[in-house]
């Protein structure tokens, strides 16, 4: 069966999630959104995975911080995947908390060898708490960082291969960066290893309103054409795999959302039909 394409789920959705019944419709949430004893949500949550699997993409776990992951939050996310269980779950190659301090943000970190082998420990006890394997996201960046003993491709094959993790290939993720940080993108997807790619996201960026020249990843705007041609290049390398249109801000009405992941599923398809 072709993997499908899903929707980031918001609660103004609900009702439509519900009671969508296109076959493969999957549907990603941040877990810091439900971690909780009980409520609306989690009960909207609960009715919606009756019908339609689930993802968990966390954004809170700080894996590139030089701290262990907090244990309080690995346990409640340890509950959801018991309670939800999601056919993936994945976190991003960032850092947001520093002795104590949360940043509203997912921050780089300049990629040593020192800061390898602590995030290769971090994913493993994320995937020791969890008692499964997870996917690991590629950042959005936007300034060059001096120090780097690795080139991000390079790292993220390293901690595949350290950790038995896989990949959550952010394909506007690497669109932004290649622009931003001058380097070419294709290039970048083509040194990813195909057998790691565990799920795809497609999301929309903007340019910086300051005038910078930077493209900023503000998941507020259509996938852009650019990124469709480099999703499109990258099923034909690696085949389909589960693919999310991600829409954080400026969140459109579901038909919309769905149109989109049509386009996806269509792309999904014609990439089976090469890799038979």
């Amino acid at each position: 069966m072709t993997p499908a394409a899903g929707l980031g789920l918001k609660p103004q959705h609900y009702a439509e999630a519900l009671a969508a019944t296109d076959q493969g419709l999957w549907f990603e949430v941040h877990p810091e959104n439900y971690m909780s004893a009980g409520g609306p949500r989690l009960s909207a949550l609960a009715e919606i995975r009756q019908n339609h699997p689930l993802s968990l993409h966390g954004v809170g776990l700080s894996l590139a911080a030089d701290a262990d992951p907090d244990p309080e939050h690995l346990s409640a996310l340890r509950k959801l995947v018991d309670r939800f269980e999601p056919f993936v779950v994945s976190e991003h190659l960032a850092w947001s908390s520093h002795r104590g301090i949360h940043q509203p943000d997912l921050l780089p970190f300049p990629r040593t060898h020192v800061a390898l082998a602590r995030i290769a420990g971090s994913i493993s006890r994320m995937q020791d708490a969890l008692g499964r394997r997870v996917l690991i996201e590629n950042p959005s960046l936007y300034l060059p960082l001096t120090g780097h003993d690795l080139d991000e491709t390079d790292f993220l094959a390293t901690l595949v291969s350290r950790t038995g993790c896989g990949l959550l290939v952010d394909v506007n993720n690497v669109f932004v960066s290649a622009s931003n940080l001058g380097y070419g993108a294709e290039a970048y997807l083509d040194a990813l290893p195909a057998e790691a790619i565990g799920e795809i996201h497609l999301a929309g960026h903007g340019p910086d309103e300051g005038g910078s020249g930077l493209l900023i990843d503000t998941h507020g705007a259509p996938v852009a054409e650019a990124v469709w041609t480099l999703f499109e290049r990258l099923i034909d390398r690696i085949g389909p795999r589960p693919t999310l249109i991600e829409r954080d801000d400026d969140v459109p009405a579901f038909a919309v959302l769905m149109a989109e992941r049509a386009r996806a599923q269509v792309l999904l398809e014609a990439g089976a039909s090469t890799h038979v």
